[in-house]
């Protein structure tokens, strides 16, 4: 059984389709990111989990329930948002125990998980302070145990270290993705930044215009992409993308492109499986793959 599951969920809102049939699954434990450009569809599919959005059809499955009359609150999802969304007049221990007020429960349980959050976290001396007293890093950090504190079924992570600088982004990360394999919770996180996705995630789904280009590790999306969007998307600097053809003949195979024909005879049989001769076909070249 799967965490989290979609099955040919859209969502439109008006004209625009901005998720558009995608399924996809999330295995237990494990953190799955929505990766894409901006206006791509995934904060609206992290919200439809969320139940922030109801989607036109298709269906929404959390631990292998159908999620779609359960409202927000009764999904126990714990979401951290690109702004933190700390409560101004509460000190930090209010603010991570404010799922449990919420939730009434005894005041001495609320104390005693608040405090063991604030020790993993390293938050326990910033407990009486307001949000405005501490670092972004440490907002960070203070909106992450309010999702752990409710042991979440699933945590989710809406562009979280957008607002931090490029060393405690890079340092936030490492700490972010420790604490959720500490904790065994399956995770998904929303960035647009692919340097992210690839140092943290065990799996990507690649967005554009609300469709799934490819679901896989950052090595198979970096390795193998299935389509040109992906090819060039993915890769800082990013893949050079070449139209070329295919050219069969008695003797050998040739592959043309700019002024250039190499022989790819060794390869023939492969190539020929999957492209026609004299077709034009897109060649990817990695800019480290390239000696000068």
């Amino acid at each position: 059984m799967h965490d989290v599951a979609f099955e040919k969920v859209t969502k439109k809102f008006g004209k625009v389709v901005a998720v558009n049939n995608i399924s996809f699954q999330v295995n237990k434990g494990e953190l799955f990111t929505l990766l894409g450009p901006s206006g791509c569809g995934k904060t609206t599919t992290l919200r439809l989990i969320a139940g922030l959005e109801v989607p036109q059809s298709g269906n929404i499955y959390i631990k292998g329930k159908n999620v779609e009359k359960l409202l927000p609150k009764d999904r126990n999802i714990g979401m951290v948002f690109q702004n933190y969304a700390l409560f101004p007049h509460m000190n930090v221990f209010d603010n991570i125990a404010y799922p449990l007020k919420i939730r009434k429960q005894p005041q001495k349980e609320i104390i005693h998980k608040v405090t063991e959050i604030a020790k993993n976290l390293q938050t326990e001396e910033l407990l009486s302070r307001k949000p405005n007293q501490i670092s972004g890093g440490q907002q960070q950090r203070v909106a992450l145990g309010r999702a752990m504190v409710q042991e979440p079924n699933v945590f989710l992570f809406d562009e979280p270290l957008s607002n931090l600088d490029a060393k405690l982004r890079t340092e936030a990360r490492s700490f972010l993705k420790h604490i959720q394999k500490e904790m065994k919770t399956t995770a998904i996180y929303v960035t647009h930044d692919q340097k992210e996705a690839m140092a943290i995630s065990d799996r990507i789904a690649i967005l554009d215009k609300g469709v799934i280009m490819q679901i896989g590790t950052p090595k198979e999306v970096y390795k193998n992409p299935e389509n040109v969007f992906v090819a060039g998307f993915i890769g800082d600097p990013p893949m050079n993308l070449l139209d070329c053809s295919i050219k069969y003949n008695q003797n050998k195979t040739v592959l043309d492109f700019l002024q250039f024909k190499l022989d790819i005879s060794p390869i023939r049989d492969l190539v020929r499986e999957k492209v026609n001769n004299e077709e034009v076909i897109v060649l990817g070249i990695r800019p480290e793959d390239i000696t000068v």
